[in-house]
């Protein structure tokens, strides 16, 4: 059999050939590991279809028609919303490629990122909260360890990744904080109140009798620190347990943006305590009851009253 047929001869300017040094920048930049993966991995995808449609996978011989190929097929395959992430990854691979000297100009100059259509995502109501709050009520490791996970979720309003990577050195009981590594690395401290307090409280006392106590790790499963996909399936369980629809983890924290300026958080500091650089996310967050809060605030102020 010939070498040809047995391994694939790769130009020294393919895209798979590149991908250790695309990857290698984003590290050297400090970027999250999930950000590292995402972009890598759309890089991937990407010369997997560049390969089934016949088309070249040398960086220099690829062209704006290949990509808008790629994202056309996305779409097709998944939601507005993943088409969209991964041009924005794309772009990123392009302009890596650019400053690195393998190409002159990015081919997605002067495209423009699918339109992904405004879907706001519901808060959770309080009614709810409350069932999911009793399905976890008892004196087990488990029933003590999910109701202190959702109630840090629901109170700081973590993203999944910040809350499940949470270690035991995070938590400040003088301040009542903890501190969260957040997306581009970057550290904030959110306050936590009395319940989420005594839930933590419970929980940790709890898991002094866990197997693997001597772990950094804040939250525990039976064979290690708990994972997103674990906390995930938590709440499912849970959530059926309390009798609820299911949700997704992302609900909570959109549900406690939505509090946190239904009670008069201002803008500025929103942005502080949820851990965001552009009024955009801000926008987006809590958007399903933006007209709720508007209402609210009316009825606060009606002018008619005022003569």
């Amino acid at each position: 059999m010939s070498t040809e047929q047995t391994t694939e001869a790769l130009a020294v300017n393919d895209i798979a050939e590149l991908t250790r040094g695309f990857e290698l920048s984003l590290r050297a930049r400090n970027r999250s590991p999930i950000t590292v993966t995402s972009y890598v991995r759309t890089v991937g995808l990407f010369r997997d279809f560049l390969v089934r449609m016949g088309m070249p996978t040398e960086v220099d011989r690829i062209n704006r028609e290949h990509v808008e190929s790629f994202i056309a097929d996305q779409l097709e395959r998944w939601k507005p919303k993943t088409a969209a992430v991964r041009y924005g990854d794309l772009l990123q691979f392009f302009k890596w490629a650019v400053g690195d000297g393998e190409i002159p100009i990015s081919p997605m100059v002067n495209m423009d990122p699918p339109v992904v259509p405004e879907a706001p995502v519901p808060v959770v109501r309080d009614d709810d909260m409350t069932k999911l709050f009793k399905a976890c009520e008892g004196k087990s490791f488990e029933e003590r360890r999910d109701l202190a996970i959702l109630r840090v979720f629901f109170d700081c309003g973590l993203r999944l990744a910040e809350l499940t990577h949470l270690q035991l050195a995070d938590i400040d009981w003088v301040a009542q904080e903890v501190t969260v590594l957040g997306k581009g690395r970057r550290p904030r401290s959110v306050t936590f109140g009395a319940r989420t307090a005594q839930a933590l409280d419970r929980y940790l006392r709890t898991r002094r009798g866990h197997p693997l106590a001597s772990s950094s790790a804040l939250w525990l499963g039976p064979k290690g620190p708990l994972t997103d996909s674990g906390v995930a399936q938590m709440l499912r369980r849970r959530c059926k347990r309390a009798g609820i629809a299911q949700l997704h983890p992302h609900q909570l924290r959109h549900t406690a943006v939505h509090h946190n300026l239904a009670e008069g958080v201002t803008d500025g500091q929103a942005m502080r305590i949820f851990g965001w650089k552009s009024r955009q996310m801000l926008n987006r967050y809590g958007a399903a009851a933006a007209d709720e809060r508007a209402r609210d605030a009316r009825r606060r102020l009606s002018p008619g009253d005022r003569l």
